[in-house]
């Protein structure tokens, strides 16, 4: 059985082993070439390529096929067109073109664009995207494709990725060619990422307008029993969820998706699935597959799997680990140290550029981990703080210093894990321990960027850690090209990183009161808002780094500005407007009628001569409680009302909308809690805490 399923791996995804079966020589050499040695396009093999992908995906019992794309709203995108292409003598003409494969239209205006598109000027343009295989999902060939305006300009996830994928090779192989490396061709980003999730069940989630509408529970007061016993992480799966795990993973392994390991989270109901390395671009469409797919297997089972970043108020949130590295073609990892990291100058180089890249463009970083969600949890002691700093462990950053201040390097032997059990095996440790804390975690051979959200695309924070790096390396490469020393130089670049950017590295406590303050002392940037966070795309210093990377125009900065501003105003708005609907359609009648049932238990008592104090403090709190809800709840009414009737600019807007959560939200909900204490779950008009952490 477990030979049969592992043989559905990749059965349903146009990639190499069906190419190479499929092409002819030199057709599937361009297309391999174009991937892997970042070669440009090559229109003469569209036609023949476009065969032999209707061939096999009408044999996977593909009909359709969709130019599928990653637009600003975060997620996957497109139209289903049919191979149908006409009707002759009764019969349809099946047709799918080296055209139809390369180039597809969507209206671009129609999409989050920040003022690229007007309305009356909707045309955009799909582009296929050859360095990412095809599949078929369902009856639709699926054909990973960029999403550009009429004028070029990117208005996806994708294309910046593919962009910043280029001149990172690029810096990178100059770098190479410096240190003396004249094997490589290529170089490429790679990455692993980790998806977390919550399942509840479907007919509760149903029953909650908050989960339909927003993603994510509005109000609910805290269970008896959250996180705190430590007993769901790694634990026992529910045997429920592992039949839902089971068929994610055969679902994602016909799709190439290398889905690898799944386990329990901390919070009840939580749970994680990480897949193996890939190419950025490929890592990113692995990504949003498995997120789609999470969706729709979860309500086969019925389920309804949250990705938003906090579900439930009082216990952790979902996140998104973005493991990054850089491989050769010949599979040389640069980011690996080998044994001995003082002597290998192409890792103390690549090391120096992300620690550079990391401090100078720390704001850039924040806010390719933005989305509305994340607000509630970066720095809620179950995520990375809102501080962007990177840990390295104490060997290298010791290693570091003495390089930079020209000491001898004493390097200590590494220890053994000593259990005191005489039967378990002698484990040799590590340089260093993790730390779960950190942002930006150098572990081992690659950095693990910590701060993502669960529902974003991990696109943003990959399209910025490859442009940074890349700009750095920029550097890096003048001062290594025509050295006379090249030794000399590499030193000349370990010292001015460590005097220069040293501050970036902490290694300590991230959660702790005092890393707050010293990160302040320091000057790192402690950007608490996605609304402040925003302001990073159109700060000079980011703009022009894009520019020179060419991975952002100026003027898709500005719009990308614009384009976060709006959704989170769009998002906060929505979510006000759901807490009103909620409190005022459900919560209230559900506690008038609750009240008039105490009220008169309490008036029969009294007739009857036998007065019940219990019964009087209860209608007396109840009266308390339903005002002041009603009381936030009015006032949440007229600060929605003056928001929409205000005339603001996008800035001024989200700032009205931040404070609006912030303020009037946050009343409504803490009098709604409270309320939800006081009445029983037979009146509540909704499924809380108890009912979709634990009813599973």
């Amino acid at each position: 059985m477990a030979n049969e399923l592992f043989g559905l791996f990749g059965s349903h995804l146009f990639d190499d082993r069906v190419m190479r079966e499929r092409l002819p020589l030199s057709v599937y050499e361009s297309l391999r070439e174009i991937r892997d040695e970042g070669k440009p396009w090559n229109p003469e093999v569209a036609d023949i390529v476009a065969d032999a992908m209707q061939a096999w995906a009408m044999e996977q019992g593909a009909t359709h096929y969709i130019h599928w794309f990653s637009p600003m709203t975060g997620t996957g995108s497109g139209k289903h067109d049919s191979f149908i292409d006409g009707v002759k003598q009764g019969e349809p003409i099946l047709n799918f073109s080296g055209k139809m494969l390369a180039k597809g239209e969507s209206d671009a205006s129609s999409f989050p664009s920040g003022g690229l598109r007007a309305t009356f000027e909707a045309r955009g343009y799909t582009a296929w995207d050859p360095t990412s295989p095809a599949f078929v999902l369902g009856t639709t060939l699926y054909i990973p494709t960029a999403f550009c305006a009429y004028t070029g300009e990117a208005l996806d996830q994708k294309t910046p990725v593919l962009r910043s994928m280029q001149a990172l090779n690029k810096q990178a192989l100059r770098v190479l060619r410096a240190l003396g490396d004249t094997e490589t061709v290529s170089v490429q980003p790679t990455v692993g990422a980790e998806q977390e999730y919550f399942l509840v069940d479907k007919d509760l989630f149903d029953r909650r307008l908050d989960l339909k509408v927003c993603g994510h529970t509005l109000l609910g007061a805290k269970p008896p029993k959250g996180q705190e016993l430590e007993d769901h992480y790694y634990g026992s799966i529910n045997e429920r969820v592992r039949e839902f795990m089971r068929e994610l993973d055969e679902e994602l392994w016909r799709l190439g998706v290398p889905a690898k390991t799944e386990h329990n989270e901390v919070a009840p109901g939580q749970y994680e699935l990480a897949s193996v390395f890939a190419t950025a671009n490929i890592a990113c469409d692995h990504n949003q597959i498995m997120m789609e797919l999470m969706r729709k297997v979860a309500l086969r089972h019925n389920f309804a799997c949250l990705l938003h970043e906090k579900p439930f108020a009082g216990v952790n949130g979902s996140g998104k680990h973005n493991n990054w590295s850089i491989v050769t073609n010949t599979g040389k990892n640069l980011l690996n140290p080998t044994d001995k990291p003082e002597e290998n100058p192409v890792f103390l180089v690549t090391l120096c550029a992300v620690l550079t890249a990391v401090d100078k463009y720390a704001d850039l970083l924040r806010l390719s981990a933005s989305c509305p969600g994340n607000e509630e949890r970066l720095g809620g002691n179950e995520a990375p703080p809102a501080v962007v700093s990177i840990f390295l462990g104490n060997a290298l950053t010791h290693m570091l210093q003495e390089l930079a201040e020209g000491h001898a390097l004493q390097k200590e032997e590494r220890g053994a894990l000593l259990t005191g059990v005489k039967s378990l095996p002698l484990l040799k440790l590590d340089d260093s321990d993790r730390n779960r804390t950190s942002p930006f975690a150098f572990t081992g051979n690659k950095f693990e960027f910590r701060m993502v959200g669960a529902s974003q695309s991990i696109g943003l924070a990959n399209a910025v850690t490859n442009a940074i790096v890349a700009d750095v390396l920029h550097d890096f490469a003048d001062k290594l090209e025509g050295a006379d020393d090249v030794s000399a130089v590499v030193r000349e670049i370990v010292a001015e990183t460590w005097h220069a950017h040293g501050r970036i590295i902490f290694n300590g406590n991230n959660y702790s009161a005092e890393w707050a303050a010293e990160a302040a002392r320091r000057g790192l940037p402690n950007i608490q808002s996605m609304v402040d966070a925003a302001d990073g795309f159109i700060a000079e210093k980011n703009v022009a780094m894009f520019e020179r990377t060419k991975v952002f125009t100026a003027a898709e900065c500005r719009s990308r500005y614009e384009i976060t501003l709006e959704t989170y105003a769009k998002h906060i708005h929505i979510d006000a407007s759901t807490m009103l609907e909620m409190a005022g359609r459900s919560l209230l009648p559900a506690s008038y009628e609750y009240l008039s049932r105490v009220s008169r238990a309490e008036y029969y008592a009294e007739r009857n001569g036998c007065a019940c104090a219990s019964a009087k403090a209860q209608v007396e709190k109840l009266c308390v409680t339903i005002d002041k809800t009603a009381g936030a709840m009015e006032a949440l009414r007229r600060a929605l009302h003056a928001l929409d009737t205000a005339h603001l600019g996008e800035k001024a807007r989200a700032d009205a909308c931040r404070a609006l959560r912030e303020h009037e939200m946050a009343a409504l909900r803490e009098a709604a809690d409270e309320l939800e204490e006081l009445v029983p779950q037979t009146y509540w008009p909704m499924p809380d805490y108890c009912e979709l952490l634990f009813d599973l």
